[in-house]
């Protein structure tokens, strides 16, 4: 990540490498004190000159405007109250002059408005400059003015914040005055040198003042135990240990032996360091004695306030109480920690239980109860590696999905979506023709996955995810507020918890403070009263990484400061990739975003072609994120946003602020990875992420690590995580691709099958045993109605099997009745009751059956009327209705009849949640729209418009937004040659139509039958 540059006591900037031969002396000895001579940077005849036509300017526009347009224009408005008369005037020239002079009396005010809040902001030193409403380039202009006019009006300490204050400020080193400088809005460049040059010199002055009257005695005392004070954020970039010991001690991974000598001591504010993440502005760091670097204080030291001097004193007093703490809680905890643990809990902090439950469980996918006993979403019932699957333990179904919730609803919702698009596309290019509506039936490996998905899928936990999220922005910016950085969010333990990158002050109810200003938390019970809202998705860039103590992680790609380094063997690494890159491109929490694959995916792209985009090489990457960043950066300071975040709350355009994630698997070469990371320094607030894979773990320029193992753990041990990987592994790859190529409208150009996956026999040898009644009220005939309590378990279990005459995955079914969770008893006895309700065939066989791979299948002698639907359909259009008309009427008349309803129309509510996966909600409407318009065109053969019309009627009211039965319903009505039913029916499908028109189609068809439709709808709008 990027490093801000430091300063030692003569101000030469000083790196995170080693020190030159003028560096910092190491631990012998205190750091060289020799005062320099202090070298001001003089005003210039060319500072002068800019100072001069900054006045000018100012003077023009503040002073110069209203003077000339009182002179020249007058008073623009009307001396007198108008009357209606002046209305209907015509505009002639002086009205327009005087509708342009307000126009710039308004502009005026605004432009003096910015220059009053710059001139405030430079002057007092305090606080950010105020944003003046819609005065983007006004304000900017307004800025460069006051700035260059203050430039020579007065010096860099009197409007520079800290500079005035040297010696009495918390920061008390010359670092901390620098970056207070370089941090000063409201500032243009040469200011900010200026600054930089006044702020060292002055800081040499007092250090050697200083120095001088200390005497140097108590260095000797204490010899060179050095302090660091965190410093404060700069814009979206934190503070870290990381990073500090990167600078002072050359190895970022030593931030260990920081933590180590800072832990548990009681810090300035009152509060504990306990956490190596959770380092505050202000707080004291004591560092190793090789610490090296501008930024650090010794102990005493010279060149700080006597404020400070007490509180780093005070600081230095707490060591040993620190240490002798730890040696206690180490033995109270009978040793240490486990085993590659490294006594920093976390960057990313695992939250706590709330400390009451409402019982209600977790809205979130983790932890509930499967049909085996387990928890169904939670990795701690996984096996040991996620690669691998469990015949035993999950029926042959894939742990890797089952485990993956979030991951698995949305590959579930994004195939049905696929598949429904491909069902209109079919029916909108087959008008007149034949046409299928059954999807290809999975077999294999993607059969295994597409069970594994409806099983594994939780809908409810991602609708409230995205409803909790998108409620947090809209109350955020009811309130004004910008969205915080968020660096990663927590589902546990019933409960959605945020962790900031800072605190960010009380969240707006219902969310609650968490253990810390740094958690903000929203509990089910809150989760489910939010309501869809229309605010954009303000973290997109969430995507699971896996679980740990029953919680799972999303991680806020897009809000790293920085690169996301992933170690591990190459299929390791692979199937995270491959996990991340398929959540983020179906996830529902999200509007719209680009995801990057660099060198590997191109396979995935089916998924969702309008979110992945692959590119070959890094060279491929640079040339386009380089182009892409540059972008980025111009659009927001053209908004006049400081990051994405900013650009999603008030009214915004969420679709310029989407996201780009950037995954690239394999290791790039050290001049690559540091060209990457300049690149990626200031990408968080551009909405911008990076996941690089690496062979070994140090790759250069990262942020945050992690690491990959081989029995599926994901192990960052600077963030303190230790998580059990969600992995989508190669077979389950290929697999889920499949079920998406398959559905893929273009894949096929014959469109889905025309045969019923299931055909009955119409005859009248046929009859069945057991005939259930889908299509409209559920009704069974043959069977005796179960006992009250569980006839409607045994019902709806009956309605999926009838609905996948294929079979059904025991584990699904009892997902889909159960949707939290059952154990293995449960679900077997309503499984032995089942096949005992719908009892044998004559030859003794179950009509209840399991195949070869353990599916439930129903005899033949079990059919439903959906079934009968399909035959007849299939039966007049493909077999014996296309050699003889007679047949092909009353077939179709015959399927027609049987059209009740919607589906299961008495439903029972909160029961049949798991149509929500199918896509009979799209075929049924399309089935009875063909079966209509065929029985139409029958009719209409023989010239019997009123038969073709009441077909057509009674499929409307299954299907009324299908364009077809519509448009051939205006044809039958004009066969009729009754122009004014025609033109009722053309009156109301324009009022049905309301603000959104008719459809094209629609309408050429109109103008052919009725020229004169559009008079109608004109009288009647």
């Amino acid at each position: 990540m990027a490093r801000r540059s430091t300063s030692s006591s003569t101000g030469r900037p000083t790196g995170g490498g080693p020190a030159g031969p003028a560096g910092p002396v190491g631990p012998a000895g205190p750091r060289n004190r020799t005062p320099q001579p202090v070298r001001l940077r003089r005003r210039t005849f060319g500072d002068v000159v800019k100072a001069f036509l900054a006045f000018v300017v100012l003077l023009l526009l503040v002073v110069g405007v209203p003077g000339a347009l009182a002179d020249f224009v007058g008073w623009p408005l009307p001396r007198g109250v108008p009357s209606m008369d002046w209305l209907s005037k015509p505009i002639d020239v002086q009205t327009f002059l005087n509708a342009l002079t307000i126009v710039v009396w308004l502009a005026w005010a605004q432009f003096t408005a910015c220059v009053l809040v710059e001139v405030k902001a430079a002057v007092s030193g305090v606080g950010l400059p105020g944003r003046v409403p819609g005065a983007g380039p006004s304000q900017l202009l307004a800025r460069q003015l006051v700035a260059a006019l203050l430039l020579v009006g007065a010096t860099a300490a009197s409007f520079t914040p800290g500079l005035s204050q040297l010696g009495h400020s918390l920061e008390g080193n010359q670092k901390g005055t620098v970056a207070t400088a370089q941090a000063t809005p409201g500032i243009l460049a040469q200011q900010q040198e200026q600054a930089k040059s006044t702020a060292a010199a002055l800081a040499e002055q007092a250090g050697h003042a200083a120095a001088q009257a200390e005497q140097g005695g108590s260095s000797a005392t204490h010899g060179a135990t050095k302090y660091y004070r965190i410093q404060p954020p700069e814009g979206r970039h934190h503070d870290s240990l990381w990073e500090i010991a990167q600078r002072h001690l050359g190895d970022g991974r030593r931030y260990k032996e920081i933590y180590e000598l800072n832990k548990d001591r009681v810090q300035p504010d009152g509060s504990r360091l306990s956490e190596a993440s959770l380092i505050r502005p202000g707080w004291i760091m004591e560092m190793p004695g090789d610490a090296h670097g501008g930024e650090l204080v010794e102990n005493p030291d010279a060149h700080v306030s006597p404020e400070v001097r007490q509180q780093i004193g005070d600081y230095a007093r707490t060591g040993d109480h620190a240490q002798t703490q730890h040696q206690q809680q180490h033995q109270e905890q009978g040793g240490g920690q486990h085993a590659g643990e490294d006594g920093a809990t976390a960057q990313i902090t695992v939250p706590g239980p709330r400390q009451a439950d409402d019982g209600t469980g977790s809205p979130y996918a983790h932890g509930t109860p499967s049909a085996h006993g387990s928890p169904a979403h939670g990795s701690s019932a996984l096996g040991s590696s996620a690669h691998e699957t469990s015949a035993h333990s999950s029926f042959g179904l894939s742990e890797a999905l089952l485990g993956a919730p979030l991951l698995a609803a949305g590959l579930l919702a994004a195939l049905g979506r696929r598949r429904r698009q491909a069902l209109w596309q079919s029916a909108l290019g087959a008008v007149g023709g034949r046409r299928g509506m059954e999807p290809p039936v999975p077999t294999g490996d993607a059969q295994d996955v597409q069970d594994a998905l409806l099983v594994g899928a939780d809908p409810d936990g991602v609708r409230l995810l995205d409803r909790s999220l998108r409620g947090l922005a809209a109350a955020l910016t009811a309130e004004s507020r910008s969205l915080p950085v968020v660096y990663a969010a927590w589902l546990s333990h019933g409960d959605l918890h945020l962790q900031l990158a800072q605190p960010a002050g009380k969240p707006p109810a219902p969310w609650q403070l968490g253990q810390d200003q740094t958690f903000w938390t929203l509990s089910r019970a809150d989760a489910e009263r939010y309501e869809d809202t229309d605010a954009a998705a303000p973290y997109p860039g969430l995507v699971s990484l896996g679980t740990m103590d029953d919680s799972r992680l999303l991680l806020n790609l897009e809000a790293v400061p920085g690169i996301v380094s992933l170690s591990g063997r190459e299929a390791d690494r692979a199937a995270v990739f491959a996990s991340v890159a398929a959540e983020l491109a179906t996830n529902g929490w999200s509007d719209r975003m680009t995801i990057t694959l660099v060198g590997f995916g191109a396979e995935l792209t089916p998924l969702a072609p309008n979110r992945l985009r692959h590119l070959d090489d890094v060279e491929a990457l640079f040339e386009t994120m380089e182009a892409e960043t540059r972008q980025r950066r111009g659009a927001l300071g053209a908004a006049d946003h400081h990051s994405v975040l900013t650009g999603r709350t008030g009214p915004a355009q969420h679709t310029r602020w989407a996201p780009n994630l950037v995954l690239l698997a394999g290791r790039p070469s050290d001049q690559d990875a540091q060209r990457l990371a300049e690149l990626a320094s200031d990408a968080a607030r551009l909405g911008i992420g990076y996941l690089v894979g690496t062979d070994s773990g140090d790759l250069p320029g990262a942020a945050w690590a992690m690491e990959i193992t081989p029995d599926g753990r994901l192990l960052a041990p600077l963030l303190g995580l230790e998580l059990q990987a969600q992995l989508l592994p190669a077979v389950q790859q290929r697999a889920v691709v499949e079920l998406f190529v398959e559905a893929d409208p273009e894949h096929d150009p014959d469109g889905p099958t025309t045969t019923p996956p299931f055909l009955v026999d119409i005859s009248e040898q046929g009859r069945p045993a057991v005939y259930a009644r889908l299509v409209g009220p559920y009704e069974i005939i043959g069977l005796d109605t179960p006992d009250g309590e569980r006839s409607p378990l045994l019902h709806e279990a009956l309605a999926l099997l009838l609905l996948h005459r294929e079979g059904v995955h025991p584990r699904v079914l009892s997902s889909a009745l159960w949707p939290r969770g059952v154990t293995e008893d449960v679900r077997d006895a309503l499984l032995e009751r089942l096949r005992g309700w719908l009892g044998t065939d004559p030859d003794g066989s179950p009509r209840l059956r399991s195949d070869a791979a353990g599916r439930l299948t129903l005899a033949k002698s079990v059919v439903s009327d959906l079934d009968v639907l399909r035959s007849l359909y299939h039966e007049a259009t493909q077999g014996k209705g296309v050699d003889s008309r007679a047949v092909r009427g009353r077939l179709l008349t015959d399927a027609l009849v049987l059209v009740r309803g919607p589906l299961l129309a008495d439903r029972a509510e909160g029961r049949y949640r798991w149509l929500t996966h199918e896509i009979i909600d799209a075929q049924l409407p399309l089935l009875v729209a063909d079966i209509g318009l065929a029985l139409s065109a029958f009719h209409l053969e023989k010239d019997r418009a009123e038969k073709a019309i009441e077909a057509l009627g009674a499929a409307l009211r299954t299907a009324p937004a299908d364009e077809r039965l519509w448009n051939e319903l205006l044809r039958a009505t004009h066969a009729t040659g009754d122009p004014d039913r025609l033109r009722a029916l053309a009156a109301d499908l324009v009022a049905r139509s309301g603000a959104r028109g008719l459809p094209p189609r629609t309408e050429a068809l109109l103008d052919e039958l009725l020229p004169t439709w559009r008079d109608g709808a004109a009288a009647t709008g």
